[in-house]
């Protein structure tokens, strides 16, 4: 009896769904580590006033998140996998200090419920992007560029306090990051099409990355949603 020891052709639609579990299993564990070290630092009265008793260490965690972020963002080609996961789990738990802040501002049920409307909105886009046969290159460019207004009003309104212009970032953020949701999504088809080995280091960092990108837009739109329908205490 002869066997056939030519290798089995892998489907390019296994390959994606692999990935794609990957990316959103990182997502998952990076929204838990957060969700978990907020709690964590409420019910702790000690870390809770280390993180806001001090303008100076609120704020020096602030710079921590940016540069970690940016860190992985820019270098994450140069970085091994192990150390680009690392890396993102680290500022998913330093991002779960700072926003530990909006269990002081806001109920906790108004909390639960954006975030269970924030899942539901973010993964019908998702998948909106996944399966779309459009091209999705001007809805990511005018997400991009709405961003940057966005990002610019927030810091002109740190100094103008205005809740009509807070209105209306809000409303304009929430379409900007559904937006980037189904852009970054689609995107990583096309990741998952260049890499190839999956398995490999390539593929590993790949799905970091891509799980970096989709938390991002989680996070800011669940943001975006609690400031505009979250009840304050």
């Amino acid at each position: 009896m002869e066997f056939d020891n030519r290798p089995v052709a892998i489907s390019p639609v296994s390959v994606e769904s692999r990935f794609f579990t990957r990316v959103y299993g990182w997502m998952a564990l990076g929204l838990g580590l957060t969700a978990l070290v907020s709690f964590l630092t409420v019910s702790t009265p000690a870390v809770l006033q280390f993180v806001f008793g001090s303008r100076m260490v609120f704020f020096g965690l602030m710079i921590g998140e940016l540069a970690l972020v940016a860190w992985l963002s820019g270098l994450i080609g140069k970085m091994s996998a192990t150390t680009a996961a690392v890396v993102f789990l680290a500022y998913s738990g330093l991002n779960g200090l700072t926003l530990a802040s909006i269990f002081l501002l806001y109920t906790s049920s108004s909390i639960a419920t954006t975030f269970v409307v924030t899942g539901g909105m973010f993964g019908a886009m998702s998948v909106w992007g996944m399966v779309t046969k459009r091209s999705l290159d001007g809805l990511g460019s005018f997400a991009f560029m709405g961003l940057i207004g966005v990002v610019i009003a927030s810091v002109v309104n740190i100094f103008m306090k205005s809740t009509m212009l807070e209105f209306v970032i809000s409303c304009v953020g929430i379409i900007v990051f559904l937006g980037l949701t189904a852009w970054d999504t689609r995107k990583l088809r096309s990741f998952a099409a260049a890499v190839g080995d999956i398995d490999g280091e390539d593929g590993r960092r790949m799905a970091v990355r891509g799980a970096l990108a989709l938390y991002l837009d989680f996070i800011n739109l669940f943001l975006m949603l609690l400031r505009l329908f979250g009840n304050r205490r």
